[in-house]
């Protein structure tokens, strides 16, 4: 079984991908990581490397192939990343949203910066990141159709919303 789990920043996709990786006993795979990685690698903030990214286009490639062709060879995995579903055949894609105050305060306390500041860098890397993905992709970041479900994380915990995914793949 192949899950994608996209979602904007600080909507807690990683957490919950976590959760259900271990409920589902299969691995999961994380574009955020990778790009963090990609950035620390070159000495760079993630926002600076979003900049960055926006005239090399070889780094968002870089990540959408790593993960494909996880997918790829995986029986059962779990690919969490913004445009993962739309590059993975998926047997279920989900996207995770939550209001921009819940994001910041998830991301402050998670990266230790005061709120504001992490509102300023959630918002510089959401323009950032719709910019590079119609460029390179003439995808619309924006736009839903792709995925099955869509869940408001402020709502739930990461252990409810392991548990509605769950309960989606039941009925599907």
């Amino acid at each position: 079984m192949i899950i994608t789990i996209g979602g904007t920043a600080g909507s807690g996709t990683t957490t919950a991908a976590k959760v259900l990786s271990e409920k589902l006993e299969i691995p999961f795979v994380s574009a955020g990581a990778i790009f963090r990685e990609m950035a620390a690698e070159r000495g760079m903030t993630p926002v600076e490397f979003g900049k960055f990214a926006e005239n090399n286009t070889d780094i968002d490639k870089e990540i959408d192939n790593r993960q494909a062709k996880l997918a790829e060879e995986a029986q059962d995995l779990i690919v969490e990343g913004r445009l993962s579903a739309y590059f993975i055949d998926a047997d279920l894609k989900v996207c995770f949203t939550a209001p921009l105050e819940v994001r910041a305060k998830r991301v402050c306390e998670r990266e230790d910066k005061s709120i504001e500041l992490a509102k300023e860098e959630i918002l510089s890397r959401e323009e950032s990141e719709a910019l590079r993905y119609m460029d390179i992709h003439n995808i619309d970041i924006r736009n839903m159709d792709i995925y099955d479900l869509i869940i408001n994380t402020d709502s739930f915990d990461p252990d409810i919303i392991a548990e509605i995914i769950l309960t989606t793949l039941k009925v599907i």
